[in-house]
C-alpha cells in the first residue's frame, strides 16, 4: 500500500499518510466489506481515493481574478441605484426651480452653452442669465446637500 501510494503521489511522505487515513478509513468501514478475501482489493480502493484527494488538493488553481476581473464600480448595483437615486433628486429639484432658472441651468450644465447663447437663445440680457444661474446653481446646492 505504501509503495503503490509513493507512486501515484511521487513522494513517501504523503504516502505514510496516505496508508494511514486508508487504515483508518478502513477500521471504521470494515463493516461495508462483502468478504474477508476481498480486503486487500478494498484496501487499495481507499488508498487509491486518498491518494487522489491529496493530488487534488495539491494541485495549483488559476486564480479566478486572472481569468475574471471583477466587474468596474460602476456596474455595481448599490452605485447603479445610488446613481439613480441621485438623478432623480436632481431632477426633483430642478422640477421646483422656476421656469426661467430651469432652461438657464439646463443649457449651462447639460448642454454646454456660454453664457452669451444662453442669453440668445433666451432672448435674455447676459447679466440676467448670469443672475439666474447663480440663483438655480444656489438651490440646486442646497437641495443635493443630503448626498455630499
Amino acid at each position: 500500500m505504501r509503495v503503490y501510494s509513493a507512486k501515484l503521489l511521487g513522494s513517501d511522505i504523503e504516502s505514510d499518510d496516505v496508508v494511514q487515513e486508508a487504515f483508518l478509513t478502513g477500521w471504521r468501514q470494515i463493516s461495508e466489506l462483502d468478504s474477508p478475501a476481498h480486503i486487500r482489493n478494498w484496501l487499495m480502493r481507499i488508498v487509491t481515493r486518498k491518494a487522489i484527494d491529496r493530488i487534488r488538493v495539491r494541485r495549483e488553481h488559476d486564480d479566478i481574478d486572472d481569468w475574471d476581473p471583477p466587474a468596474p464600480a460602476a456596474t455595481n448595483p448599490e452605485r447603479i441605484v445610488e446613481t439613480r437615486l441621485q438623478l432623480d433628486a436632481v431632477s426633483e429639484a430642478l422640477d421646483r426651480l422656476p421656469a426661467d432658472q430651469r432652461r438657464c441651468w439646463l443649457l449651462r450644465e447639460t448642454a454646454g452653452y456660454s453664457y452669451q447663447e444662453i442669453a440668445d437663445a433666451l432672448e435674455l440680457p447676459i447679466p440676467t442669465v448670469r443672475g439666474l444661474l447663480a440663483r438655480a446653481r444656489r438651490y440646486v446646492l442646497h437641495e443635493m446637500e443630503a448626498w455630499r
